[in-house]
């Protein structure tokens, strides 16, 4: 990062210094100081015209700081670690009090409820440097809203790479699973570039991906959701095994559901593709409601 930041405030490194601040192990914390790297991830996510942006886990600010570089006209951040509440102050003060900070825990809000409480229209872009340690029980959060279209317009998040790449892995891929099903039933979703770990304080053991995803205006496939949720748990719990003795725990005429489908018995998790997945829900729940 340069001496003098475009936003005129003080660098990262020097805030963080001068509050005696570092990052905690139990909230999954690493900051990312370079203002340079925040921007791209907010130009990555726009562009915003002015308008609004949802944030989880603005720490320091230094994607705040982005956002606001970028484009962003009001930022709701979410950040449960009170440190944070001067920094981020004064970073409400530079842009003249267009940046609101909730302290909540962000699995548990309700955001439709809550952009709306501060008058922010829907859906609105999230953007986002995630704790490792929530990041994925967040996604699963927004991508299972009920409403669909959700509340969010994308989600341009930070990720261990890992995480990333199952999210958008296709059938066949050592990382497709439960996750790549869900987001890929309902969402676009692509890897925009890697982090390496030097790029954060403290350095975390492992590399960090942008991941840009949209909603789809409907999902590709007919499927209620709980049993698109069931068939897939229960078929990746046991990955290795064919379909007809994974889904056994399902019901004991694993081969009726199979045939209903139209997947063969032999067929193991990894080798079916969403629309499958989705046939074979419809049959589970055709089944379920005929046997209650």
């Amino acid at each position: 990062m340069s001496e003098n930041p475009e936003d005129g405030l003080p660098r990262l490194r020097d805030v963080i210094a001068k509050h005696r601040l570092s990052a905690r192990k139990g909230l999954g914390q690493n900051f990312v100081l370079d203002l340079n790297l925040t921007r791209r991830i907010a130009r990555a996510a726009g562009p915003f015209d002015g308008g609004a942006v949802y944030e989880v886990g603005s720490g320091p600010g230094g994607l705040t700081r982005g956002l606001f570089l970028e484009g962003a006209g009001h930022v709701l951040a979410v950040e449960r670690d009170t440190r944070f509440a001067p920094i981020l102050a004064e970073i409400g003060e530079a842009v003249s009090g267009r940046l609101d900070i909730v302290d909540a825990d962000a699995l548990k809000l309700d955001e439709a409820a809550l952009l709306a409480a501060h008058g922010i229209a829907l859906p609105v872009p999230v953007v986002a440097n995630l704790p490792f340690n929530v990041g994925t029980a967040l996604l699963v959060k927004w991508l299972k809203m009920a409403q669909w279209p959700p509340w969010w317009a994308s989600l341009t998040l930070m990720f261990q790479k890992e995480v990333a790449q199952r999210v958008c892995a296709k059938p066949g891929e050592n990382d497709y699973g439960r996750l790549s099903v869900l987001a890929g039933w309902r969402c676009r979703a692509k890897i925009l570039f890697d982090v390496n770990r030097s790029a954060f304080v403290p350095q975390p053991k492992v590399t960090a991906s942008v991941l840009h995803i949209e909603p789809l205006r409907s999902p590709r496939f007919a499927a209620r959701l709980n049993d698109l949720e069931t068939v897939s748990a229960a078929a990746f719990g046991q990955r290795r095994k064919m379909l007809r003795r994974s889904l056994r725990q399902l019901t004991p005429d694993a081969d009726a559901l199979l045939k209903t489908a139209g997947i063969e018995g032999t067929a193991r998790a990894q080798e079916l593709d969403i629309e499958q997945f989705c046939a074979l829900a419809r049959a589970y729940g055709n089944h379920r409601s005929e046997n209650e």
